[in-house]
């Protein structure tokens, strides 16, 4: 059990991804060696964080998220391209990313943020839907890997899930539509 003092579990919404989409986002980041990658399996596509900076139970915050995701439909999502934050809001910088097109995920997140609080420069106006390929390392090869064309891929978001960052790992799902 948290003390007063521990700071609170970082929970989310994501998106759960399709081995395409972790497979590509893996191969891409052994061309970045210097960089902080994450394996199979460690990619996320974040819906909304939840309870930033509450100390909310994790309970009540699936409970309110349901309720947000009550008759939520499927959606389309498609990556399309690689870019980067030059200067990014936490953590190492650059950081080298898969591009999400989902006017359904953004329509979904900007619901979540009616109920959560955006987190500030990462949420709300300044959401960009993506996959991190990597964090920091060699400034020129992640320039080179921007300019890299990439097959796109398309897929149908019909769940969600319900994401504990501190374990890295999904705490319970949603089919859509919910």
């Amino acid at each position: 059990m948290p003390t007063a003092g521990d700071p609170p579990t970082v929970y989310s919404i994501n998106v759960p991804l399709p081995s395409a989409v972790t497979s590509l986002a893996a191969d891409l980041a052994a061309d970045l060696p210097l960089a902080q990658r994450r394996g199979r399996g460690e990619h996320t596509l974040v819906a909304k964080r939840l309870g930033d900076g509450d100390h909310a139970t994790y309970a009540q915050l699936e409970a309110k998220g349901r309720e947000v995701l009550r008759g939520q439909p499927a959606f389309e999502a498609r990556i399309s391209g690689i870019e980067q934050f030059e200067a990014a809001v936490t953590g190492p910088s650059p950081v080298v990313y898969l591009t999400v097109e989902s006017p359904g995920l953004v329509a979904l997140h900007e619901r979540l943020c009616e109920r959560f609080d955006p987190v500030d420069n990462m949420e709300g106006d300044e959401y960009v839907p993506h996959v991190t390929v990597a964090r920091g390392g060699d400034r020129d090869a992640a320039a080179r890997l921007v300019e890299r064309d990439i097959e796109p891929i398309r897929w149908t978001i019909d769940e969600l899930s319900f994401y504990d960052a501190d374990r890295n790992q999904p705490v319970s799902r949603v089919s859509l539509p919910a």
